[in-house]
């Protein structure tokens, strides 16, 4: 956008003598129109007729000793629930909320409106005159401007980056904060804003303590109080009874249990004994074996735990043993191709998980964004520019896939299709072992945190072994597995990248070149590179719907060209399993279940 262009609202202010207006909108949408009316009674995915009361109790592997989740030193140790998008935002809220069942849409919250350009070089927020901390006293757009400052001077990434592309930030009339943009920002900017950052409150925060931990309880805005704190065991929630939103439509159905617990574990494991034995009343699952095997106890028998499967209609994202190209033994793409090629899914998928999974082969598989299957058309050419050429004939064409194994564990060629790709990044075999020109062996660790994890492993380790790579194992706990992934300190490492409809910021901080050397970045694979930035640049700045998914796809072709994973596997469902007295509503809104809007029937 031109600077000339993102001037004509403050020309057009100077003229009438004040802020450049627009119209109040009731929600606002990343690409087209909100579907909701403006006179929405509810979201659709609700049940607007429950009747809140009872409990409920989660389970999480780890531990906690501090409630505030927003500063670096607590960042792995927040107690969950407080700013958590799986139980629900339970203390604290942002201006706007995000409707599950569009692919980017955000309604009114703590703003009760929103103004902005058709440009987006500004957004405003009109404070709902009802919103109210859990003290009593009102939100104001002064507690808005403190958080947004207190937290890009003390908090944590990203936060602490939220005021980068703000050129200004001012209090308009009495309920009112806009935000003008400077030529760091994208189209997707002004909904991070309105839906990312968490608003604080001025009145009981002292700035100059705000960035240490502290088992405090807060004040927040949320529909729940903090009722009781064990650090590293247990927190529990009360519903705030003098909630101030709980009859604005964008909260009707939600927040429905008067008391809310998260139990803390040291193992999967014992979490799961837990749930057995009905400390736990809601069991999130991950793993195919521990579905089809482990639900065999008594609660299942007699009804009273009931597995659940639900099908989002969400891309698939990917999960896989990623790459540290920061270490040179990565450096080279075939190198980081022929390992890929070494791993037998069909193999590990048969003999390890019962045939449950499906392979990966796309960052936005099963969905409109996935390059899967379709040539690169005219549009995508052209944002992809010179860098089509660094894209793998078959990803361009559309006709890539990963080759299918015949399930041996030894296919020999696919293994010569390894060992060529490897040959091609400087490696041979020599005296059984896989070395470059100096005769140095291709050595590597991959860091595993979980039992799958580590089971998968071992199957990539022997089929390596067979090209004479030696690729060690270390298991680690939670804690540590956290801190070496937080500083890059691997070689390999598995992850999880998360997809959805609206790819967009979240991709700088995955991809881009400005997060590769940044502590606690989510740049696992150490990528820094121009072309990855400029696609990035085309999401975030596509107009269209058409340009959007054009751009979207692009990326797609030339992350997979990049081999900076060994893709391995997804479920197409969700799985949970719950004790029979906790309810949900009929309709599954696009993103899956929302444990926010479910509720305890013993209540009734």
């Amino acid at each position: 956008m031109s600077s000339m262009r993102r001037f004509v609202p403050l020309i057009a202010a100077l003229l009438i003598g004040g802020p450049a207006t627009a119209e109040p909108l009731h929600g606002i949408a990343m690409h087209g129109s909100p579907t909701l009316p403006r006179d929405y009674k509810h979201f659709s995915y609700v049940n607007p007729e429950v009747k809140k009361g009872g409990r409920v109790a989660y389970g999480v592997v780890g531990t906690f000793d501090s409630l505030n989740p927003f500063v670096l030193k607590s960042m792995r140790t927040t107690a969950r629930g407080l700013w958590d998008t799986i139980f629900g935002h339970l203390l604290y809220e942002p201006l706007m909320t995000r409707s599950s069942d569009e692919p980017f849409t955000l309604y009114g919250l703590l703003a009760e409106s929103v103004e902005w350009d058709e440009d987006r070089t500004f957004i405003q927020f009109n404070i709902n005159p009802k919103a109210k901390w859990s003290d009593g006293q009102p939100v104001t757009p002064e507690d808005v401007i403190f958080t947004f400052e207190i937290l890009r001077d003390k908090g944590r990434i990203p936060f602490s980056n939220r005021l980068a592309p703000v050129e200004k930030m001012e209090k308009v009339g009495e309920r009112s904060v806009r935000f003008t943009f400077n030529d760091k920002a994208d189209r997707e900017f002004p909904l991070i804003l309105a839906t990312s950052t968490p608003i604080l409150p001025k009145h009981v925060i002292d700035p100059a303590t705000f960035d240490q931990s502290t088992l405090k309880p807060p004040v927040g805005s949320g529909p729940y109080l903090v009722k009781s704190v064990s650090p590293g065991e247990r927190i529990v929630y009360e519903r705030n009874r003098d909630y101030w939103g709980k009859d604005i439509p964008s909260k009707i159905g939600f927040d429905n249990y008067d008391q809310i617990s998260v139990e803390y574990f040291l193992q999967e494991n014992t979490l799961f004994e837990a749930f057995k034995k009905g400390v736990i009343d809601v069991y999130l699952e991950g793993s195919p074996t521990h579905w089809a095997r482990a639900y065999d106890f008594p609660a299942v028998q007699k009804g009273e735990v009931i597995k659940d499967a639900f099908k989002p209609q969400l891309p698939t994202g990917m999960l896989g043993f990623v790459f540290n190209t920061r270490r040179p033994v990565f450096a080279d793409v075939n190198v980081r191709a022929g390992l890929s090629l070494a791993l037998d899914f069909e193999w590990a998928n048969k003999n390890l998980f019962e045939g449950a999974y499906t392979r990966t082969e796309s960052y936005w598989q099963d969905s409109p964004l996935s390059s899967l299957g379709r040539a690169a058309d005219e549009r995508e050419l052209a944002i992809l520019g010179p860098a089509k050429e660094r894209i793998e004939p078959a990803v361009l064409d559309g006709t890539y896939r990963l080759p299918r194994t015949d399930g041996s564990g030894a296919d020999r060629k696919v293994m010569r299709d390894a060992v060529d790709l490897l040959k091609k990044g400087g490696y041979t075999i020599k005296n059984g072992k896989m070395s470059d020109a100096k005769g140095k062996p291709l050595v590597f660790e991959v860091m595993t945190q979980t039992q799958d994890q580590e089971k998968l492993a071992i199957a990539y380790q022997r089929t390596l072994k067979m090209i004479g790579v030696d690729m060690a194992i270390r298991t680690v706990d939670d804690a540590q597995y956290q801190a070496r992934s937080g500083s890059f300190d691997y070689d390999m490492i598995v992850k999880s990248y998360p997809s959805t409809l609206s790819p967009g910021i979240e991709q700088v901080g995955r991809w881009g070149s400005s997060s590769r050397d940044r502590p606690g970045s989510f740049n696992f694979a150490g990528v820094a590179d121009p072309d990855v930035d400029k696609l990035i640049g085309s999401i975030l700045s596509a107009r269209s719907k058409e340009d959007f998914e054009a751009a979207v796809r692009a990326y797609d072709r030339l992350l997979i060209s990049g081999h900076y994973m060994v893709p391995l596997y997804h479920i197409p469902e969700q799985w949970l399993a719950r004790r029979s007295y906790i309810s949900y509503p009929e309709k599954l809104p696009l993103y899956g279940y929302q444990l926010n809007t479910w509720w305890d029937k013993r209540a009734q």
